[in-house]
């Protein structure tokens, strides 16, 4: 009883992240199509951060990033736009 009142409760706390993490996933997809410069400017920041202490970035293809600018052809900040706003 006991056991299955853990299990129950490790489930429901699984599933509270796991929809926290995607609405905070879905919110930063918003902000980095409405602010795409900031958004670019921040993750710039992080990633010398991270490179400073030896962290290393992979890009989509899961290849390590080498040193220079943040590869951003191709990405249109209106291309999901319509998608994250409301329909009247």
């Amino acid at each position: 009883m006991v056991n299955q009142q853990r299990l129950r409760t490790a489930a429901n706390q699984a599933v509270r992240q796991r929809n926290y993490r995607r609405a905070r996933d879905r919110a930063l997809a918003r902000l980095a199509n409405d602010y795409p410069n900031v958004y670019r400017t921040y993750l710039e920041e992080e990633r010398e951060a991270d490179e400073q202490m030896g962290k290393k970035w992979l890009d989509l293809d899961g290849n390590t990033r080498t040193t220079g600018g943040l590869r951003t052809e191709g990405w249109s900040a209106s291309s999901n736009k319509s998608r994250h706003r409301k329909k009247n």
